[in-house]
């Protein structure tokens, strides 16, 4: 079977997709949908409509009430649930790593490690249950090079990934699969006005310029990625980080 083509990879699958209305997220819903997955899509606001056939609702995700709300909608919705891609993220940057508020470090934490924590104590259990499942954390390929005005979502996603590698450990024995994945920098919306930010340090960002690979990449790269994960080519694949930046952030 060819992957990623329409074949059907994902049929009778039921998948929730955070942050999924807009850029990577909504990318990552059309993948799941045309490998025949059902898809539950959530985001803060109605603003961006989700793509279509996929179902919706908005979700705040960063308190413990939202993601309590939101998994009892996956129930409600599917009954359970076998694929789980977290991809709401992001923070508002700082003036320097020593004077970012208190709350925007809270908020980064809630948003970018916390729900995701949150939200797979609720939704483990019943794929423990059912001896199967697969989760991928998206996390960022730029952890290592010192931002100091977004060290907070750095720290965040960080956490991310080192807490991912902990509950693939945990969930593996009951055939359920737990990986990150870390894009690089990918044409979206929300990502080109972080990449200003980004840029406007006085620190060596640690990029390279135009990535190796020859250009920025796209939502579909990086949903295509995500399928990989959550289908049953990866079956023997669990608690890793895949890069997928052009090559721009060796890790090494």
């Amino acid at each position: 079977m060819t992957l990623g083509n329409g074949s059907g990879e994902l049929r009778g699958k039921r998948a929730l997709v955070t942050g999924g209305s807009r850029g990577i997220g909504a990318a990552v819903v059309r993948r799941l949908l045309e490998e025949g997955a059902e898809v539950l899509a959530t985001a803060r606001t109605t603003a961006y409509p989700a793509p279509e056939g996929a179902a919706f609702v908005t979700a705040d995700i960063r308190t413990e009430a939202g993601t309590q709300a939101l998994a009892a909608t996956v129930q409600e919705t599917f009954g359970g649930v076998d694929i789980v891609v977290h991809n709401a993220g992001g923070a508002r940057a700082g003036d320097s790593a020593v004077t970012i508020p208190d709350a925007d470090w809270q908020d980064a934490l809630d948003l970018n490690l916390l729900a995701a924590v949150r939200l797979n104590a609720l939704l483990t259990p019943g794929m423990r249950d059912q001896g199967s499942g697969a989760i991928v954390h998206i996390s960022t390929a730029a952890l290592l090079p010192p931002v100091p005005v977004f060290a907070h979502y750095q720290a965040a996603k960080a956490g991310l990934e080192s807490y991912s590698r902990a509950l693939a450990a945990e969930l593996a024995p009951f055939g359920v699969r737990v990986n990150a994945l870390a894009p690089g920098r990918t044409a979206t919306p929300g990502g080109e006005e972080t990449r200003r930010r980004w840029a406007s340090t006085d620190e060596d960002s640690g990029a390279t310029g135009t990535p190796p690979l020859g250009r920025e990449g796209l939502p579909g790269d990086i949903a295509n990625a995500v399928l990989f994960l959550v289908s049953d080519q990866s079956s023997w694949i669990t608690g890793t980080s895949f890069s997928v930046d052009g090559g721009e952030y060796p890790r090494n």
